[in-house]
């Protein structure tokens, strides 16, 4: 199951940037399953990753070897693979993650820490790292620029489509570039950024407003969605920034520094709903709007107790307009000295509650009607305060307990 149409634009290519693919039939299957970047010696890059305590060895390893990775000298690599998350596996998974950096390393003639390794798949079964640097030549061979479709299919799990999408402005006369690709259907609730992401501009930034312009984009895309309020021991999502458009982004030219900004706000925006969009089993796309918070955290609360709601996710799957089970997420959100009185639910348009109970003019038709579409949105009103925000969920259906039950399967 999925919401909506996938990918809708052709994944525009980045000056700066060849892709590879190779499969290493990790989970027995035939399409490409380790996928590799390549960036120009020039780009900066910036990166943020899961909060999750228990981390996997990629991560690690990609935290250690960005400390020293930003050296000009040297082309640089992105490793990922999927199929098995290098994750819970002790000593012997920073070795094995450890060990594919550096034999892609010695086969294009870089130190090893200028390859980041990322993996996604299956927690607590050690790295077959046999099977992937068994494959890393025919990936360094596939390099080419306009791989991006590609590698989105190859950076895939239980995904039922690719994720990506590619924005491009002009400013003074130069023309700017943003593509952008990303996987995540289940353990989705990013605290950071997304399962796996991987975005790209021809503009120049520097590593320190190219990190901003990425935790900022991040927290108001990637960090506002959420399908089963898991996350993930692997998150990571990357942005680089490669210079070949010959336009500076700086904090001297606000004008177009805050255009770059909307615009990679916005690319990175219509990802995450993808991800949304294909949450494992879902039939709905789900906007929680919370207006009139004190503050940002209260606001976040809210949207997020009702997201996470199993009744209400099973009510969304069934269009059944039970609006009871919304309210009682509200007063369980944690929100101090919350009010009923004050408060005002919406289905869409329709107003559900108000004054302390069910409002006047409600009636379980035009509520029906309002959870019967495939994009609904839920509008909880607090009164106090002038904060809003919106988080992105999912409908929970039989399918996603199916998906989870066989997975390892």
């Amino acid at each position: 199951m999925a919401v909506g149409s996938g990918v809708r634009v052709n994944l525009q290519s980045i000056s700066g940037v060849r892709v590879g693919v190779a499969s290493a039939a990790i989970k027995q299957s035939v399409r490409p399953d380790v996928v590799l970047f390549e960036i120009s010696a020039e780009s900066n890059v910036a990166a943020v990753f899961t909060s999750n305590a228990f981390c996997a060895a990629p991560v690690h390893v990609a935290k250690q070897h960005l400390t020293r990775f930003s050296s000009l000298e040297n082309k640089r690599y992105l490793l990922i693979n999927t199929g098995n998350a290098n994750a819970g596996t002790g000593k012997q998974g920073m070795l094995d993650a450890n060990h594919c950096c550096a034999v892609l390393a010695d086969k294009v003639a870089v130190p090893a820490h200028s390859v980041l390794p990322f993996s996604t798949g299956v927690i607590g079964e050690l790295l077959p790292t046999e099977k992937i640097t068994a494959v890393l030549d025919a990936a360094i061979d596939s390099l080419a620029v306009d791989q991006w479709a590609t590698a989105a299919q190859g950076i895939l799990t239980t995904d039922t489509r690719i994720k990506g999408h590619s924005v491009s402005f002009e400013y003074a006369g130069q023309a700017v570039t943003i593509t952008g690709i990303s996987k995540g259907s289940g353990m989705i609730r990013p605290n950071m950024a997304t399962m796996l992401g991987f975005v790209a501009t021809d503009a120049k930034i520097n590593p320190q407003l190219l990190q901003r312009l990425l935790v900022a984009a991040a927290e108001k895309s990637f960090n506002r969605i959420t399908v089963d309020g898991d996350t993930s021991t692997n998150d990571a999502c990357i942005l680089i920034a490669t210079g070949e458009a010959g336009l500076e982004v700086t904090e001297n030219c606000q004008e177009l520094l805050a255009v770059f900004t909307e615009q990679l706000q916005a690319l990175m925006l219509d990802i995450a709903l993808q991800i949304v969009k294909d949450g494992e089993g879902a039939t709905k796309l789900v906007q929680i709007l919370c207006e009139g918070a004190a503050t940002t955290k209260e606001a976040l609360d809210v949207a997020y107790t009702v997201a996470h709601s199993p009744l209400v996710k099973t009510a969304l799957f069934a269009s059944d307009a039970n609006w009871g089970r919304i309210l009682a997420a509200v007063g369980r959100s944690g929100v101090e000295n919350i009010v009923i009185d004050d408060l005002q639910i919406f289905l869409g348009e329709v107003c559900i509650v108000e004054n302390g109970g069910r409002a006047a003019d409600y009636t379980e038709q035009a509520g029906a009607a309002v959870m019967a579409k495939e994009q609904i949105l839920i509008r909880i009103v607090l009164n106090r305060g002038a904060v809003s925000e919106a988080v992105w969920t999912t409908d929970l259906s039989p399918e996603y307990v199916s998906i989870n039950a066989d997975y390892r399967s």
